[in-house]
């Protein structure tokens, strides 16, 4: 197995414990409003603002009621109270602190790994809002040796499509004709994606908002400049908010301009990683095709 494969897997499965942590969460604050009389909520991608602060108090009452117990409460010797009130619910708790805990230790790991990656040394690690996460995405889902242009790497993070602002989709006019063998040995076709979903999630739904977040840095101006540009733009800008095409359609929208500019700061951050990259492992760097075709040179 590859180091690349190896890293994958690290990195794959801190991710994988992250999603089952958030999903018993989120399982947890539903009980807790259910015992409330609450209506529970139905989202297991993430942990709203409210979940986030219910599981805070429950999260300090079970270190309150294990603090300084060398094993697991008994269930003989429980005693409930108004925010853990059953040994059941102490049990689930303490599965959710232990992912948890796992899930920080899987993290903290690979920024020991990424220091033997050069790319993450010389590169990676100087980007404000790039953390030992995204880099290892970056590390183990990306081929460098396979990206001969910059739009190659657009191309399999599923950006090199404009869509709604968001690349490119499963939508039926993104996805192509793919050739297999099937199990008796005949060839046969399918019809699939060409890109890697779970390096444009991370691209876009993380990485995105963490240089927004991220205070003063070369890509949260990018997406400023390039919002503004929207903003004025013929087609896109504010004039049209509101307005539709022949098919009914909304031609534009704030939220349009938003993920249209958080696109467009993605791709320009993967032409400097393309080229910073491919300089260390001693790979030729090729120009932009708007630099190299039609000699344009690139401005926000």
């Amino acid at each position: 197995m590859s180091t690349q494969a190896n890293l994958r897997t690290v990195v794959r499965g801190a991710y994988d414990i992250q999603k089952l942590r958030i999903q018993m969460g989120n399982r947890i604050v539903g009980n807790f409003k259910a015992k409330l009389g609450q209506e529970p909520g139905h989202k297991e991608a993430e942990l709203d603002t409210e979940g986030k602060a219910i599981l805070a108090t429950i999260r300090a009452q079970f270190k309150k009621i294990t603090d300084g117990v060398k094993s697991f409460p008994l269930q003989k010797s429980f005693k409930g109270d108004e925010v853990i009130s059953d040994y059941t619910e102490l049990c689930l708790v303490s599965q959710y602190v232990d992912l948890e805990r796992y899930e920080d230790q899987h993290f903290r790991r690979l920024g020991t790994i990424l220091r033997g990656y050069r790319v993450w040394s010389e590169f990676l690690k100087g980007v404000k809002g790039v953390g030992p996460a995204m880099g290892g995405v970056i590390i183990s889902e990306i081929d460098i040796h396979k990206a001969k242009y910059p739009s190659s790497l657009w191309a399999y993070a599923g950006l090199d499509v404009a869509g709604d602002g968001g690349g490119r989709s499963r939508r039926k006019e993104h996805l192509v004709e793919i050739e297999y063998t099937g199990r008796d040995g005949t060839p046969a076709k399918r019809v699939g994606i060409t890109f890697n979903p779970f390096l444009k999630t991370k691209l876009v739904g993380v990485l995105a908002s963490s240089f927004l977040r991220a205070g003063e840095n070369p890509y949260s101006k990018v997406y400023g400049d390039y919002k503004h540009r929207m903003e004025n733009h013929v087609k896109y800008g504010v004039q049209n908010d509101g307005e539709k095409d022949d098919a009914g359609r909304k031609i534009t929208s704030k939220l349009r301009r938003h993920n249209m500019a958080m696109r467009y700061m993605v791709k320009r951050f993967l032409v400097d990683l393309y080229k910073a990259w491919r300089a260390i492992e001693g790979l030729p760097v090729a120009p932009e095709y708007s630099e190299a075709k039609l000699g344009m040179t690139h401005v926000a």
